[in-house]
């Protein structure tokens, strides 16, 4: 199947579910295609203790379009440091600051713009959490005023979103 035609199957899909339609057809076999090839994958690999897999295809208003995939061993995840999320979890664990992302996404890129949002704060509040963002790696700078979520971190940022909705 083309990518223009498994995109189109994955708006109608988002379209039905939007709807409360729940009878929408799977975009896979069956009604978990995804984790049952994640499945697949970790059996070949050997990998007994399982994995996670995420990945998404976005076009954001502005017209930007991202596709990206990650996947992790649980054995890795579990060995790993996880102090190290605390900074990046932090970061958007604030309402202002994902407005700020959100708006961002948007096609609000300059602090001018942000700053003219109502209920958004005082240019230096602003300021501060465009920071913490940045520091984070929510947000890197691209000229003079000007923040991006970078492409490597808008699907995750969008996982992120919906994990903390189920």
């Amino acid at each position: 199947m083309e990518l223009e035609e498994r995109v189109a199957e994955l708006e109608r899909r988002m379209a039905a579910l939007e709807s409360g339609d729940r009878a929408a057809s799977p975009v896979g076999e069956g009604d978990f295609w995804a984790l049952e090839g994640l499945k697949a994958q970790l059996a070949e690999a050997g990998a007994g203790d399982g994995g996670v897999l995420f990945t998404g295809a976005v076009r954001l208003p502005t017209g930007e379009q991202y596709e990206w995939q990650d996947g992790a061993l649980v054995a890795h995840q579990m060995a790993d440091d996880w102090s190290e999320a605390a900074e990046p979890f932090a970061a958007l664990g604030h309402p202002v600051r994902l407005r700020l992302l959100r708006e961002i996404l948007g096609g609000r890129r300059t602090a001018a713009e942000l700053a003219a949002l109502e209920e958004i704060g005082t240019t230096g509040q602003i300021y501060h959490h465009l920071r913490q963002l940045t520091g984070a790696g929510w947000l890197h700078t691209a000229g003079r005023g000007r923040y991006e979520v970078p492409p490597g971190r808008v699907v995750p940022l969008l996982v992120a979103l919906s994990t903390a909705r189920t």
